[in-house]
């Protein structure tokens, strides 16, 4: 029998929750329900759900928070998080993508868009059937092992920097817009907005210490890696 995708539902309003729970069964998904941050780690302590639903506002601790805080956590940081909250600004966008999460919708927000980015962050979580070992200078990548090292120093890297960080040195020294990194890297997911590559590779470099000069922003075009970086030739 086939593993129905198991849905983190974590949303104070009972109506709200309750609507999309009904809609998840309709569609395949095993939905569960959690009324605040206590809650919701209490499920996640029993069991790993494949996806979570996190709402901003929440009593107690915030969805902002909760995102910090999970994905601090070594054994939730890898579920994908989809952000539910009725602020729409960009600030507050960047906000929550910064805190951890995987993608952002704004309420009121349709059940098939809904139901098209849970899809989505699934289809990512699917791992790619590559073993494969690349080196750029002393940067080395192992996807077999799932291992980035820089000067055999071992980096540690969330799941979806190690995807873009693999993009990038499988195609090294090529520009690549955020469009094509969101293709390429995130598949076919329409709904994800370009600024969301900004913030992973911003995670990225942060992870690769001081390794990140290898990691260059191309005014106007994209980002590359490269394996003789402008701020090393300049020095």
């Amino acid at each position: 029998m086939k593993k129905l995708p198991r849905v983190l539902i974590v949303e104070d309003e009972p109506a709200i929750a309750e609507l999309i729970a009904v809609n998840l069964r309709h569609n395949g998904c095993l939905p569960i329900w959690a009324e605040d941050g206590d809650a919701a780690q209490r499920e996640l302590d029993a069991v790993l759900p494949d996806v979570i639903l996190l709402d901003w506002m929440l009593p107690g601790q915030s969805g902002l928070s909760l995102a910090r805080k999970w994905r601090a956590d070594a054994r939730v940081k890898g579920v994908p998080i989809i952000m539910l909250t009725a602020r729409g600004d960009e600030p507050d966008k960047i906000a929550g993508l910064d805190a951890g999460a995987d993608d952002y919708i704004t309420k009121p927000f349709s059940t098939q868009e809904l139901l098209a980015r849970i899809r989505a962050v699934l289809r990512r979580r699917i791992p790619e059937q590559v073993n494969d070992s690349v080196t750029i200078g002393e940067l080395v990548l192992d996807a077999a092992t799932h291992r980035v090292t820089f000067q055999g120093e071992l980096l540690k890297l969330g799941p979806t920097e190690f995807k873009l960080l693999h993009y990038l040195m499988k195609h090294a020294e090529r520009v690549h817009s955020r469009s094509q990194l969101l293709d390429k890297v995130w598949g076919d997911h329409v709904f994800i907005e370009e600024r969301t590559v900004d913030v992973h590779v911003k995670r990225l470099r942060e992870a690769l210490g001081v390794a990140n000069v290898m990691v260059e922003t191309v005014r106007g075009a994209g980002y590359r890696i490269t394996a003789q970086p402008q701020a090393l030739q300049r020095a």
